[in-house]
């Protein structure tokens, strides 16, 4: 939950809270990859060595995985830590026998030059699909990867 409330910007209200962690990762299929400071992969379950510098939330279905969070705490930006999540993403996706991830974000996201870096490419888009505090509306972007 640290690592939520710093990477996220909280005028676009997309971090999730604690319970809506929580429940999505009581559901079948859906599981989290956590990085320390150093980057390397840690077991969520027993937590972290150091300071919880990043992490994946995702979900399996036949064919498929959907990325639903990705976070990196700001002082650990640039560092590579994101695109190695992605790249653990997609190595442990093909393993599950995914052939395609995807996921969706709001268009002025700054994440997008990431998931470019990474291969994704945009598929599809929902007009107006986003509704903020201000009652501004704004297109959700669907990109996918064929891994």
């Amino acid at each position: 939950m640290e690592v939520m409330q710093a990477a996220f910007d909280p005028a676009w209200g997309e971090a999730w809270n604690r319970r809506q962690i929580e429940d999505s990762l009581a559901m079948p299929n859906v599981f989290v990859l956590l990085v320390d400071s150093s980057g390397d992969l840690v077991n969520a379950d027993a937590g972290a060595s150091g300071l919880a510098a990043g992490f994946v939330l995702a979900r399996h279905a036949p064919g498929e995985e959907e990325l639903l969070l990705i976070a990196v705490r700001p002082e650990f930006r640039r560092r590579g830590i994101g695109e190695a999540l992605i790249r653990q993403l997609a190595q442990d996706a093909r393993a599950r026998g995914a052939e395609r991830i995807f996921l969706e974000m709001r268009e002025n996201n700054p994440a997008s030059s990431l998931y470019h870096k990474v291969g994704f490419e945009p598929i599809g888009r929902r007009k107006a699909y986003y509704l903020f505090a201000d009652g501004t509306r704004m297109d959700a972007i669907t990109f996918g990867l064929s891994i």
